[in-house]
């Protein structure tokens, strides 16, 4: 009789749906106690999932790889949130075993790029537009280049998450084809390169990404004049954007440079500021400290003394 009370517990555990409470009680007990294999097996392949590392390491792979893919917008949005949530450190899932490796992260960077660059050509007039995938034709141009930013910065919140975007500040900063581009086409195109530079400044200001200095100035050098360019742009059109986050971490991130490097860009940006003002971003704080070192007072007093 106890058998069969057992029995009739294990079935009744198996056809009903858990709450998560129930789930991991389920687990403590089954990693206790044993049961017949036949009668338990059902269960145990609801709270297993019986497959190899590397099967579930493809299975995050085909998820981003979906995502990116993905054409309604909604579906998409909702379901980077949740990936994402499932892929995040502070998730409470188990990490490590079903995780993208970098590598597969960075594949799917450079896909979503080669297809903002084939974008931009078609934008620029370099490409005609028949040798775009047909399925995406019948959407407008600056849709499409909006979804590939929007991919690359959802990326790259999961690059960071995990620590391991710093690559991707190279990858950025050597955008030849895409700075090229940059100055023939609409603003209301080329700002949405400025959202992705936007993403970094803001990533590296505030001390989640942190990379050599050489691809810190390789990184401004190549996207500080398009961001002065597309900042009024950004303004208009957020999309999410935290603007004074930007400017202060667009300031944040020149004082990390040499004074020397930093010289020549808050120069660039003083230029630009008295001619467009409100257009261009606000580093007046950063631009003080950059003064204050350069020219510290005792070396200034006795330069005037010495005059």
């Amino acid at each position: 009789m106890f058998t069969k009370g057992v029995l009739s517990c294990l079935k009744y555990l198996e056809a009903i749906p858990w709450t998560e409470e129930e789930e991991d009680r389920l687990r403590n007990l089954f990693a206790v106690f044993k049961f017949d294999e036949t009668t338990t097996q059902d269960i145990l392949a609801r709270l297993h999932l019986l497959s190899s590392e590397d099967s579930k390491q493809n299975l995050a792979r085909q998820l981003v790889w979906s995502i990116t893919a993905c054409a309604d917008a909604n579906a998409r949005n909702e379901l980077k949130s949740l990936v994402k949530g499932l892929l995040c450190k502070s998730s409470v899932y188990e990490k490590d075993q079903h995780d993208p490796n970098k590598e597969d992260l960075y594949d799917v960077c450079q896909s979503c790029l080669g297809s903002l660059v084939n974008l931009m050509e078609e934008a620029s007039g370099i490409i005609s537009p028949g040798k775009v995938v047909k399925k995406e034709t019948s959407k407008p141009l600056i849709g499409r280049i909006s979804r590939q930013v929007d991919n690359i910065n959802w990326l790259l919140e999961i690059l960071f998450d995990q620590q391991i975007g710093e690559e991707f500040v190279d990858m950025w900063a050597h955008q030849g084809e895409l700075l090229s581009m940059h100055g023939s086409v609409s603003p209301m195109v080329r700002y949405e390169l400025s959202r992705v530079s936007a993403i970094l400044f803001i990533a590296m200001g505030t001390r989640k990404l942190h990379c050599r200095s050489e691809a810190r100035a390789a990184l401004l050098q190549a996207w500080f004049g398009p961001m002065l360019l597309d900042f009024g742009w950004l303004q208009r059109c957020k999309k999410g954007l935290d603007m004074k986050a930007l400017e202060e971490a667009m300031g944040q991130t020149l004082l990390t440079l040499p004074l020397k490097q930093q010289d020549v860009l808050f120069t660039e940006w003083f230029r630009y500021f008295s001619k467009h003002g409100t257009e261009c971003p606000n580093l007046c704080k950063a631009f003080q400290i950059w003064w204050r070192r350069s020219f510290p007072r005792g070396s200034e007093t006795h330069a005037i003394e010495s005059r």
